[in-house]
């Protein structure tokens, strides 16, 4: 089977089999600040979300054999190019993350992390597709046979690999308690958790990830950005904020806003619309 279930552009519910968009759902957001600026997609629908990735699948070969996994650095901030500074400053020995056509996977290449993180998110389930999996390195694979999507045995597997600072992906905030549960249990061992694709977390869902996770990033979810008024103990950005659980967090986001120089405050910046 190669089926590819994705939760990206406002939400929208993406099908990708055999390298062909097979199903579009309607976006629960119809407008985002960054697909506008580095796109000059102004509505998030059913249309302009088939495009882009389509746009996507031809360009860097997404959800096919041909996949690039490697993406170089450049000027932005946001999750995986936190992560990818961390990498190469070896302030982290790896990042667990999502692959589509691979699963959970342990990343120690920057540029593998960039090309990873930066190009797609919010994959539901995935099928394996060997080339990619080759292309990331079998042994960095959780699950080769599978694919399978579990940041909790991803870390237990980095755990065992001998990596001892682990930062991880999670969009779930089930996993971020577990994760700092793990992280007791293993001494010597630090994971960091990195909050990712958030939107439509509920009020008890986003005071965990507050309450567990190190940086969170703001997508289009609504709690996030009015909890982060009260615990966040420091924020990165305007449209899309990142924040900063704890002080870790913060001297991760210090450290990449550090590698590109700053940030630049908008005066007139846009937030997606609408917040859920």
């Amino acid at each position: 089977m190669d089926e590819h279930i994705l939760e990206a552009m406002g939400k929208s519910k993406i099908v990708v089999k055999k390298g062909q968009v097979v199903e579009v759902g309607e976006p629960l957001i119809q407008y985002c600040p960054l697909f506008h600026k580095y796109r000059g997609i102004e509505e998030l629908d059913k249309k302009t979300i088939k495009e882009n990735i389509e746009f996507r699948i031809n360009d860097f070969g997404m959800c096919t054999p041909h996949r690039d996994v490697k993406m170089k650095d450049f000027l932005s901030f946001g999750i995986s190019e936190t992560l990818s500074t961390l990498l190469v400053h070896h302030i982290i020995d790896c990042a667990v993350m999502v692959c589509e056509g691979a699963g959970t996977i342990i990343i120690t290449d920057p540029e593998v992390c960039q090309g990873v993180g930066g190009r797609i998110s919010g994959i539901i389930s995935t099928s394996p597709i060997k080339e990619i999996i080759n292309s990331l390195g079998y042994d960095n694979v959780l699950d080769p046979e599978n694919a399978t999507i579990n940041q909790i045995k991803g870390v237990e597997k980095a755990i065992k690999k001998g990596y001892n600072s682990i930062a991880v992906t999670v969009a779930s905030s089930e996993d971020a308690v577990n994760l700092r549960k793990l992280n007791l249990e293993n001494d010597g061992v630090n994971i960091y958790i990195f909050a990712v694709h958030v939107t439509g977390l509920d009020d008890q869902e986003a005071q965990k990830m507050f309450d567990h996770a190190d940086v969170i990033t703001a997508c289009a979810s609504k709690t996030i950005r009015e909890i982060a008024e009260e615990k966040a103990i420091f924020q990165a950005g305007l449209s899309i904020p990142i924040y900063a659980g704890t002080e870790k967090g913060k001297e991760f986001l210090l450290k990449r806003i550090d590698a590109i120089g700053g940030l630049k405050q908008k005066k007139d910046f846009k937030i997606p619309d609408p917040l859920i």
